[in-house]
């Protein structure tokens, strides 16, 4: 099994009087997970599963004695897929209240009903951690930089989803189901989403969208919806790890884009599989959109799994002056291009190089990508 980033971290924060809660999209591995933890682990394990029904009575509005009695002398207590229990936050609380000495790890795929459950409850009594489809970082400890170097088209083509990585030769049956069946399966039984087939437009309208500003306007009218109602649905697909957004950097330039957007995907397979299109990248004219949202989510999972404190945006003027890509981090702005061929390589604005003294600036390519999907540039 690829060893998870995530599972170091998790360890490193054992045993500290608070629950730990792991969500992130469907089949990322989060119940592969819990089984590294478990095997890594000499103390006595309870497991459950909560797609059980009889699991799920048994934590619905259960009592502090009855907790007691479910738990026996475990130490470690594993709740997988926690967001079908109602109430979930409640009960969590009761285990971290009157069990101090045991470990609670709560998994769920859906931040929509997670974060509603156990916001309040939790205050102070949880860490939380997003889990994403494989990194670069851990593709790069299972199978070698160089190796991952010469699979570098096949990510941007086919993506990271670990169902994928495992089984070479049916990336395209993988991801058709992924998308078909598992991946917005919580936003249709959410809120009020009466017809499915409105998301999965957006979604295709989106991933041809990758890597230009994106408009609620302008996808309203397309999809027969008021902008609200795309700003609602957008909002769900983030909190279910579909997408994701960068805002525009805006401080001083009279000329900058204010209140634009960008939408990426976790993922660049999901995104093809979404349009029908695996063709090989001599055959696309999407090339630089794969590779600029396959640098962005990359950079995102190391961020993720590093305590980065820092913001990210992207910035552009009404004269179309851009830069792709840009983190503030206590107050240095550190500026990236990202450039899939070798050639002409871009210098920095002098536009933004003027207004913003305390900047850096790198171009990203396929030769030094590696570096910057390890924070190491």
């Amino acid at each position: 099994m690829i060893e998870r980033l995530l599972k170091n971290l998790i360890e490193k924060r054992l045993y500290r009087n608070k629950a730990i809660i792991v969500i992130g999209p469907r089949q990322v591995g989060k119940t592969t997970l819990l089984k590294m933890l478990v095997s890594d682990t000499k103390n006595k394990v309870l497991e459950w599963n909560c797609d059980e029904p009889d699991v799920r009575r048994r934590l619905t509005e259960p009592t502090s004695t009855e907790l007691k009695a479910e738990i026996g002398d475990a130490d470690l207590i594993l709740i997988d897929e926690a967001q079908r229990i109602k109430n979930i936050g409640i009960t969590l609380k009761l285990l971290i209240d009157n069990f101090p000495e045991k470990q609670v790890i709560a998994t769920g795929s859906s931040a929509i009903e997670m974060s509603n459950s156990i916001n309040e409850p939790l205050t102070g009594r949880k860490y939380e951690y997003v889990m994403y489809p494989f990194s670069c970082e851990e593709l790069f400890n299972e199978f070698g930089e160089q190796e991952e170097r010469r699979m570098l088209e096949r990510r941007l083509i086919y993506g990271s989803y670990p169902e994928v990585v495992n089984n070479s030769g049916e990336e395209r049956e993988t991801l058709t189901e992924l998308v078909g069946s598992y991946l917005y399966k919580d936003i249709f039984s959410f809120q009020d989403v009466r017809k499915p087939e409105i998301i999965e437009q957006l979604l295709q309208a989106l991933a041809l969208q990758i890597g230009s500003e994106v408009s609620y306007n302008e996808l309203g009218r397309l999809l027969g919806l008021n902008t609200a109602t795309v700003q609602r649905y957008i909002d769900l697909l983030e909190k279910s790890y579909v997408v994701f957004h960068l805002r525009s950097f805006s401080r001083n330039v009279r000329s900058e884009l204010k209140k634009s957007r960008k939408i990426y995907f976790y993922d660049n397979g999901v995104r093809n599989a979404l349009i029908g299109d695996y063709k090989p990248l001599a055959l696309r004219n999407d090339t630089r959109a794969l590779w600029e949202n396959y640098i962005i989510a990359e950079r995102l999972k190391h961020n993720a799994y590093n305590s980065f404190y820092g913001k990210s945006y992207f910035w552009r003027t009404q004269q179309q002056q851009e830069i792709d890509y840009i983190e503030d981090i206590d107050g240095m702005l550190h500026t990236y291009e990202f450039k899939w061929n070798e050639g002409k390589h871009p210098r920095l604005t002098d536009t933004f190089a003027k207004a913003y003294p305390d900047h850096t600036f790198t171009v990203v390519s396929p030769e030094n990508y590696q570096s910057f999907v390890k924070g190491e540039i």
